[in-house]
């Protein structure tokens, strides 16, 4: 029943959007609190669990996407988005550009959460998309896919690490095969798939960058690159000092800028000193342009909260622990077991992190059979964590709303290039298992 009730929930759930064109926050509150009462909860812990699905979710979130969106607004209206891409994209025609923003995004994506990554690529994809004319979702897919790697193979993300810290896998060597697997899992789900998506529609995302002109003096490239990649800077910089100085790990000072809101309102801004004024703009004139860069996050925000509540729901329901449990019984090869228990958790669960951590307790067995290497359990259960992403999962909506898709359009896109990820670090785990 409480598989069969998902599914209803699911299927409820894309009809109200994508052919009763219900809002989305609407549609994801009611199916919650009904896939709640259906799945035997009472309606005080249904509405319960719907209220910290909204505030879990938010929590985190909100002041990432809206320092994000700022910083990304600065970055977008000095000009200094527009210098970025004039560099990337270069002499580059059609579909090249996306292997250049593919390689930016790995580099971005593997200090930073995915959340934060995310917020730091958009302004390029934007602007990358507008300069280029490609569809929106594809010069994004091709970027993302990279974050999406990073996210769920390598160290020093939190899955990974405590993934491999579960299993008693080695960091180092985790890291090194998940780089191996890195490369294959980018490019076919990145550049590759995303040139399958140039016949889709131009779309206009939350964060668009809007077509008043640039400063008459833009800034240098050195500048636009410093003030886009400061948090990630800041970021990689204390995590390489705390990994070197095991002193460092209790100052007070390390622990502030390690933080990635903290790195992100630096970011904001430092940029909009050095950015505005090489171009000109005053403090003033770049801080009355926040709440129009702050508005369209609003409603991607209760988006993402309602996705929080479905989540929690079937969570809370113990939906999630029925469907593991019918997998622990399964006969099978310890790389598919770990993979399914992850993939079956991801689908009903909707987090990444949540079902490659909880995966990783269950199939914690696996990795004392001796059987395949702790390391390569590790990765088969971050593949696992990425697979079929989809309507309770708030990094679909959170791609959805920010680059103006429909939910066929996201599906299309967003879950099959997660899928794919998925299949291929799968796939690459039973290759690698062959010579370690």
């Amino acid at each position: 029943m409480p598989i069969i009730v998902t599914l209803v929930a699911v299927v409820a759930l894309l009809a109200l959007i994508v052919f009763l064109k219900w809002h989305p926050f609407i549609a994801l509150v009611l199916v919650s609190v009904a896939a709640g009462l259906a799945l035997g909860m009472s309606a005080e812990a249904t509405l319960a669990s719907v209220t910290s699905g909204v505030g879990g979710t938010l929590g985190g979130l909100a002041l990432i996407l809206g320092l994000g969106a700022a910083l990304g607004g600065v970055v977008a209206e000095t000009g200094a988005a527009q210098v970025i891409t004039d560099r990337l994209v270069g002499g580059q025609r059609g579909t090249a550009v996306v292997w250049g923003l593919c390689l930016v995004g790995f580099l971005i994506g593997i200090p930073l959460f995915y959340s934060v990554a995310f917020v730091m690529m958009a302004p390029i994809i934007f602007s990358t998309a507008k300069k280029t004319g490609l569809p929106l979702v594809m010069v994004a897919v091709a970027s993302v896919a990279s974050l999406s790697v990073t996210h769920g193979f390598l160290p020093p993300h939190p899955a990974p690490v405590l993934i491999a810290d579960t299993f008693g896998a080695d960091i180092g060597r985790t890291l090194v095969y998940g780089l191996i697997l890195a490369v294959p899992s980018v490019v076919i789900a990145g550049p590759l798939f995303a040139r399958t998506l140039r016949g889709m529609p131009q779309t206009t995302g939350a964060a668009v960058l809007d077509d008043a002109e640039l400063p008459a003096r833009l800034p240098s490239f050195a500048s636009s690159v410093f003030c886009a990649l400061l948090p990630v800077i800041l970021l990689a910089g204390v995590a390489i000092i705390k990994t070197f100085d095991a002193s460092s790990l209790t100052s007070p000072l390390l622990f502030v800028v390690g933080d990635a809101t903290v790195a992100l309102l630096i970011g904001v801004v430092v940029s909009m000193f050095v950015l505005g004024r090489q171009t000109g703009q005053s403090i003033p004139h770049l801080m009355s342009r926040v709440g129009a860069q702050l508005a369209p996050m609003a409603a991607v925000l209760l988006i993402i909260a309602g996705g929080g509540a479905f989540k929690q729901v079937l969570v809370d329901s113990g939906t999630s622990e029925f469907i593991v449990t019918t997998l622990e019984g399964f006969n099978a090869h310890p790389l598919l077991i770990a993979w399914l228990i992850a993939a079956a958790l991801r689908i009903t669960l909707g987090s990444a992190t949540v079902a490659a951590i909880t995966a990783a307790g269950i199939a914690l067995p696996l990795a004392g059979t001796g059987e395949v290497a702790p390391e390569l359990l590790v990765l088969a259960t971050g593949a696992g964590s990425l697979t079929c992403s989809h309507v309770n999962d708030t990094g679909f909506w959170l791609f959805k709303e920010y680059f103006g898709l429909t939910v066929t359009q996201t599906l299309r896109s967003w879950t099959v290039m997660e899928t794919i990820v998925s299949l291929v670090g799968l796939a690459g785990c039973f290759v690698l298992d062959m010579f370690i």
